[in-house]
């Protein structure tokens, strides 16, 4: 009888990756000539959320596309970010929070779940495991085209494949 093989599918996010992304955007703030003396600055505030702050909405935009172009550089998907909306006013500065989304929600590993049923091979399963979602089959073929179906799929999450065993 084969063994049954499985991988995890996981949302994990690198926080020494983001932390770095971070602390290069305020270095770049401080040496660039443009944000000089606009209040720019960006911070982490909280365990899962980055603070942009800036004199001016376009001075707040323009510190999260360096973020982004820092977190692009590291290697981390830029679907991790969950931006509020515009920057808001408080006070004489224009504040922007950034949440980052970590681990597979509910209805996003059912979504995946039934991507994996519909469009996957016969034999596939997958179960969700809290923020996880493992998929088992007897064939490890199988296990990569499941692999290869969710990497082409547009996800609004980012994912990775963990414990193919």
């Amino acid at each position: 009888m084969a063994a049954e093989s499985s991988f995890d599918v996981v949302s994990k996010l690198d926080r020494q990756e983001v932390d770095n992304a971070v602390t290069q955007t305020a270095r770049e703030l401080a040496q660039r000539f443009d944000f000089k003396g606009t209040g720019a600055s960006i911070s982490w505030s909280g365990d899962r959320s980055v603070e942009i702050k800036a004199n001016a909405e376009g001075r707040a935009k323009a510190v999260l596309e360096v973020f982004k172009e820092k977190l692009v550089k590291r290697g981390v998907s830029l679907k991790v970010l969950d931006t509020t909306g515009e920057p808001r006013l408080s006070g004489k500065e224009y504040r922007l929070a950034i949440d980052l989304k970590e681990g597979i929600s509910t209805e996003d590993g059912k979504k995946i779940s039934k991507i994996v049923r519909d469009e996957g091979p016969k034999g596939v399963r997958a179960q969700i495991q809290g923020e996880e979602l493992r998929v088992s089959s007897k064939k490890k073929d199988d296990l990569q085209a499941v692999i290869a179906l969710l990497k082409g799929k547009e996800l609004d999450i980012a994912l990775q494949f963990v414990n193919f065993r």
